[in-house]
């Protein structure tokens, strides 16, 4: 399964190095020098890891084929893919794997099904399509989402009151009922 492992971001200094938002875990694995990865768009690639460092901001990365900074601006925005097998990590999942995987609380009670996943810096964000019509993000850490499982096909979540229809904040309810007479200058 070819999966996002970075997105290349601003060029760095004048020898064309970039800055990379990873979307890894396993960077220390997946980003050797002399690795060549494939990329969207297909016409920025194939691109080959000449370096990579840590800087105080961050990653950042050279290739072979952006010698300097107007090749590495040329860059910015590329996604880097590589082909991943699944079974390889066992914890880890893929954007591909999740969406339209079905979502309930731990009692059982539907929410919706994933339609996305939202890569922020901080954690992930897990995009769910309730029944309603409406989107819910979700922080995709094991204390909200404590099931994540692949293989039977289903995701687990624990959500605080309010943030997904299927729990619904009671004292927000209360305010919406329909019929409840209001005091005089409200």
């Amino acid at each position: 399964m070819e999966v996002i492992l970075a997105r290349i971001g601003r060029a760095h200094g004048l020898r064309g190095e970039v800055a990379l938002e990873l979307r890894t875990d396993r960077a220390d694995l997946r980003f050797v020098p002399g690795t060549v990865f494939s990329t969207d768009p297909p016409g920025a690639g194939p691109l080959t890891l000449r370096g990579l460092r840590t800087a105080q901001n961050g990653v950042l990365a050279a290739f072979q084929e952006a010698g300097d900074r107007t090749a590495a601006e040329a860059l910015r925005g590329t996604l880097l893919l590589a082909d991943v097998d699944p079974a390889e990590e066992a914890e880890a999942w893929y954007p591909a794997q999740l969406k339209g995987l079905p979502v309930e609380l731990p009692d059982g009670t539907a929410v919706g099904q994933v339609s996305g996943l939202v890569a922020l810096p901080a954690q992930d964000l897990l995009e769910i399509a309730q029944p309603d019509g409406t989107t819910a993000l979700v922080p995709l850490v094991k204390a909200l989402v404590p099931v994540v499982d692949v293989a039977a096909g289903r995701i687990v979540i624990d959500p605080p009151t309010g943030l997904v229809a299927a729990r619904p904040d009671p004292d927000q309810a209360q305010d919406d009922q329909p019929g409840q007479p209001q005091e005089a200058g409200q």
